[in-house]
């Protein structure tokens, strides 16, 4: 255990040194090695460049902090209605009920299909994800980001042409923000699922795979 750890922090010691660009596909950065560029504070709105700076000591590198930086924020958790995260509650709960979808992990379906439908969310959307029924005839932010969200559940990667079509569409913060909120609800309907949570009387399922 001491040798792992003494190895880590030597890892993360090391000055970054770029990569060869000719050894890395076009849209990996050369530094951070990965699809985001090192974020300015012009990138970011005005709470974003506020929690930047206090950041002390950031230097962009590989890693999920750096990941993150793009959305430097605390997003609106536990059985939200999504009215404070940045991407906006119809969003939100789509990408919530993405996920539950892929994992089956009915609690949390039942909670977002109804939050879903609160916050402006059609239930020919709700039902595309449901069913697990092809995207064509959804929006194209809808059905950009649900093929993402099933595309990087199952691969688990994406495309280069995906990732840009995600951040056209979305921009690059809120891209962040989405693969935020469905990672957090992963987590916690991976835990739902572990204890073998049921559902209270009443409440809707979701259709199993």
């Amino acid at each position: 255990m001491r040798t792992a750890g003494f190895c880590i922090l030597l890892l993360f010691a090391r000055p970054l040194v770029p990569q060869d660009r000719g050894l890395l596909p076009q849209d990996i950065h050369p530094v951070i090695l990965f699809r985001l560029p090192p974020v300015s504070p012009e990138d970011l709105d005005e709470q974003g460049r506020r929690l930047l700076a206090a950041r002390t000591g950031y230097q962009p590198a590989p890693g999920p902090a750096h990941i993150s930086v793009d959305s430097p924020r605390e997003l609106d958790l536990g059985i939200p209605s999504g009215e404070n995260s940045p991407v906006g509650p119809r969003f939100f709960q789509l990408a919530v009920l993405i996920i539950a979808r892929e994992i089956d992990q009915q609690y949390e379906w039942s909670s977002h299909e109804l939050a879903g439908r609160r916050q402006g969310l059609e239930q020919s959307v709700i039902d595309v994800v449901k069913y697990n029924r092809g995207v064509d005839g959804l929006s194209k932010g809808d059905a950009t980001l649900v093929t993402f969200g099933r595309t990087l559940f199952c691969q688990p990667r994406v495309s280069s042409e995906l990732w840009q079509k995600m951040v056209s569409l979305f921009g690059r913060q809120h891209t962040v923000q989405l693969m935020m909120i469905m990672g957090d609800y992963f987590r916690v309907g991976f835990m739902l699922n572990a204890v073998d949570q049921r559902l209270p009387p009443g409440a809707r399922h979701c259709c199993r795979r």
